[in-house]
C-alpha cells in the first residue's frame, strides 16, 4: 500500500491540500486580522454567492473574499451617508425642524434613509 502525503500544493492554483482520510481538501485558513465585514458587505457576498457562484468561488479560494467585501461595504457605507446628507439639504430638513415637529421630521427622514439605502443596494449590492 501507498503511504500519501500529508500536504500537497498545486502549483496551478496556488492552493494548499491537507490528507483528511483517504481524501485531499483545501486547507483555507481565515484571516482573522481582516477587517470585518458589515450589513452591505455580507448582503453584496449573499447576492454573488447565488448569482455569480464561479467569481464566488474564485474570489473566496485566492483568499480575497473578505477584504473585498470589506471595501464594498465600506465604500456603500460612504455613499449612503453622502446621499442622506445631500437628500437633506435638498429637502430642508433641518434641526429647527426636528425642534419644531418631532414626528414630521422622523417621517421625513425615514422617507429619505429608505430611498437612499435603494439607491446604493442598486449601485453597490446588486451589480
Amino acid at each position: 500500500m501507498v503511504e500519501l502525503k500529508k500536504r500537497l500544493h498545486d502549483a496551478q492554483n496556488g492552493l494548499d491540500y491537507a490528507l483528511v482520510g483517504d481524501y485531499y481538501l483545501p486547507d483555507l485558513v481565515f484571516d482573522e486580522s481582516a477587517d470585518p465585514i458589515g450589513r452591505w458587505g455580507r448582503m453584496h457576498g449573499r447576492y454573488l454567492k447565488e448569482n455569480h457562484p464561479v467569481r464566488y468561488n474564485a474570489m473566496l479560494l485566492s483568499g480575497k473574499l473578505n477584504s473585498y467585501l470589506a471595501q464594498i461595504n465600506e465604500q456603500a457605507q460612504k455613499q449612503l451617508e453622502l446621499i442622506i446628507q445631500q437628500m437633506q439639504q435638498t429637502e430642508v430638513i433641518t434641526e429647527d425642524l426636528k425642534a419644531a415637529n418631532q414626528i414630521e421630521w422622523v417621517q421625513r427622514m425615514n422617507s429619505i434613509q429608505e430611498r437612499a439605502e435603494e439607491i446604493v443596494r442598486s449601485d453597490f449590492i446588486y451589480k
